[in-house]
């Protein structure tokens, strides 16, 4: 509890000394969702949730690791990061040499993503609750079936250096979530889950269960070319991963 309490004011003042504001969350309705791998039949149902309106940038995880230096660059453990966690960073609490601090932050590890979250009475989404949030275009809650949104999404899988780019710098969707394609790819809570079996996924087990090795499931549906590199992607890492086009955004239940 204190813990929590501490992190409430995580972003009350930046280095700089200018106020930052924690990401607006997002209410999302619940739905039925197919995903890619898992059931082999049916949908899963996603309850209503919120979701942050922008991925974590920079500056805020800066602030972060100023509040808790256990997550600085020297200081993080070896078992929660490997040897590229905040690469680019010249210092503890310095951002690499043109770095934006309104850029996603990338080099983070699962573990770090969580712990940032947790700090904000928040979570990491589900690959579900991720799923359904980013099935949405500007003016329809599930453009799945939409050939040229889903084309728009693999072009900017193509875009090189896209981590760079400021949040908010791409569309807007129905829920009013932000750069959810277009930046960086994002961790999510059971990210690597397609490896696991279908009961495993639903069991609510400890975290480790989540990495380790196992059998890949087979696809439920390959239309979405898309989705299936978000999930080729989140089966071929691991939680101490640290990587630059990956960077994670929190949510919270309802």
């Amino acid at each position: 509890m204190k813990y929590i309490i501490a992190c409430l004011f995580l972003f009350s003042l930046s280095l700089t000394g200018i106020s930052q504001t924690p990401t607006a969350l997002k209410q999302i309705k619940g739905g039925t969702l197919a995903p890619l791998y898992g059931l082999d039949s049916g949908k899963v149902w996603v309850d209503d949730f919120q979701l942050d309106e922008f991925a974590v940038t920079n500056q805020q995880y800066l602030d972060f690791v100023e509040k808790y230096p256990e997550w600085q660059k020297s200081k993080v453990k070896s078992i929660f990061a490997d040897g590229n966690y905040l690469v680019d960073w010249q210092g503890d609490l310095q951002l690499g040499k043109g770095m934006n601090s309104n850029s996603p932050i990338t080099n983070v590890s699962w573990f770090a993503a969580k712990a940032y979250c947790a700090c904000q009475d928040k979570r990491l989404p589900s690959v579900d609750e991720w799923e359904l949030a980013a099935k949405a275009s500007e003016s329809n809650p599930n453009a799945e079936y939409d050939s040229l949104f889903n084309q728009r999404i693999i072009e900017s899988y193509e875009t090189p250096n896209t981590y760079a780019k400021t949040v908010g710098s791409t569309y807007k969707n129905f829920w009013g979530v932000s750069d959810m394609h277009g930046l960086v790819w994002e961790w999510t809570s059971d990210f690597n889950s397609v490896l696991i079996s279908g009961e495993s996924r639903q069991d609510g087990d400890a975290d480790r269960n989540l990495f380790c090795a196992g059998a890949a499931i087979t696809a439920s549906n390959l239309r979405d070319y898309a989705a299936f590199m978000r999930y080729a992607f989140r089966g071929s890492i691991k939680a101490d991963y640290n990587i630059r086009n990956l960077g994670f955004r929190c949510a919270k239940s309802k």
